[in-house]
């Protein structure tokens, strides 16, 4: 299969060569020629299939004219050798939990699958590569995690000073070798400016070869599809299908949520819950698109202003906003109903939600209360130990530190802080 550029400048490539370039060189987002459609057989019998069979099937149209049957089966079960498990919380709502990979945050699958696949993809060229990637929460630690190591490549991640949490940050920084950690002065925004600048600066791509982690590519992008199918594998109404709703920042992973429902995941709707930051949710009301500056949150990883993957969502309904707005709504959630309902569900439930799922869980209750007979879940994208500070304001109480952080915490910080300033990280970068 070939990917061609939403920018229409470039020509199309193959599966390898966008996963090298990350971005297309006219700079817009890689988008694959076809959507592949799975078999209705598949659908139906999906119970019968392992974790990795299924994820084979999704990702195989897209990638199989670069990776032998037997690579692509050792990257993906690479990938997905971690529990995901759909647990009800109450009667109509149950929680996708995505936070039991290593770095504990959904970016896990992602990441992962782009790391192997870069690595078998670089493993022959003489020049290293350098992986540019700004984070506003757990991308960093999975990209660093995914990344540590894999020879012939160097990662250098940017992160919003004092806008992550504790445990995101140490995640990110402490990993060291190939791994270097930049702190930016400045908000998201800043930070995923300065790496598109990079990319876009002449002088500095001739002496790197430069690519993106962050989900603009597609190896990145494409596999966050898996963990939708193994939720339909443990969905126990098959003839009432689920409404879906994703906490959405940098909107890749509703973005793979809505390509799988093309390919042939049933879903009866889908919710794009953001925080304050609700560029999408304005827009979809008024067909205006106006970003405004970010805003911090608690819901940190979603603080994104201007989500890079929305322009393959329009390109997934060609355009068309009355024909995506029947299949996607988005909610704008304060910081206030997060903690409440952070505070409620454990209180009533005995769940405890992180801020991000917290703004899925209520913004999927108040969809479900206008629509009684529906029933759904929300994708619970990290563990509620990276977010101490929300949790002790929502409960009083403190998360216990998983086994597979304890080490990790011990670790020192390693990072450089730089003003959020081009030049600068330009200047990093050429010494690398």
């Amino acid at each position: 299969m070939l990917f061609h550029s939403l920018n229409h400048q470039s020509k199309a490539v193959s599966f390898k060569e966008a996963t090298i370039l990350g971005q297309a060189p006219d700079k817009g987002l890689y988008f694959p020629e076809r959507i592949p459609k799975l078999s209705a057989s598949f659908i139906r019998d999906i119970e019968k299939y392992s974790n990795e069979e299924i994820a084979m099937e999704v990702i195989r149209p897209y990638v199989s004219d670069d990776l032998s049957e037997d690579e692509l089966l050792r990257i993906v079960t690479e990938t997905v050798n971690f529990p995901i498990p759909l647990v009800s919380i109450t009667e109509g709502i149950s929680s996708l939990e995505l936070f039991h990979g290593p770095t504990l945050a959904f970016k896990d699958i992602g990441a992962r699958f782009m790391s192997r696949c870069l690595g078998a993809f670089v493993k022959d060229r003489a020049e290293k590569v350098t992986v540019l990637v700004a984070t506003s929460g757990d991308t960093g630690g999975a990209v660093a995690n995914g990344f540590y190591d894999v020879p012939g490549v160097e990662v250098v991640i940017l992160y919003p000073s004092g806008k992550v949490s504790p445990v995101q940050e140490k995640q990110l920084t402490a990993m060291g070798k190939n791994i270097k950690a930049l702190e930016v002065e400045g908000s998201f925004d800043d930070c995923q400016r300065m790496v598109k600048q990079a990319f876009t600066d002449v002088e500095l791509n001739k002496k790197l070869f430069l690519t993106s982690a962050n989900s603009i590519n597609v190896a990145r992008w494409l596999p966050q599809q898996f963990y939708y199918f193994f939720a339909w594998k443990q969905w126990n109404d098959k003839g009432n299908p689920p409404v879906i709703c994703v906490p959405s920042g940098n909107f890749g992973n509703i973005c793979a949520a809505l390509l799988a429902h093309i390919s042939g995941l049933p879903a009866k709707h889908f919710i794009a819950a953001c925080n304050a930051n609700d560029t999408i949710p304005r827009y979809l009301e008024t067909a205006l698109y106006q970003p405004s500056t970010a805003v911090a949150t608690l819901s940190n990883a979603m603080d994104v202003a201007e989500p890079s993957n929305f322009i393959r969502i329009l390109e997934i309904f060609q355009q068309q906003l009355p024909a995506l707005k029947n299949r996607m709504s988005s909610t704008s959630i304060t910081d206030e109903q997060t903690l409440d309902t952070i505070r409620k569900t454990y209180s009533k439930r005995h769940y405890l939600l992180d801020p991000h799922g917290a703004v899925g869980f209520i913004s999927l209750e108040q969809y479900l209360d206008k629509h009684p007979h529906d029933n759904g879940y929300i994708v619970e994208t990290a563990h509620p130990v990276k977010f101490p500070e929300a949790i002790r304001l929502a409960t009083g109480m403190e998360v216990p530190i998983p086994d597979s952080l304890k080490s990790l915490l011990q670790q020192p910080k390693k990072s450089e802080l730089i003003p959020a300033s081009y030049p600068v990280l330009a200047e990093i970068l050429s010494n690398i």
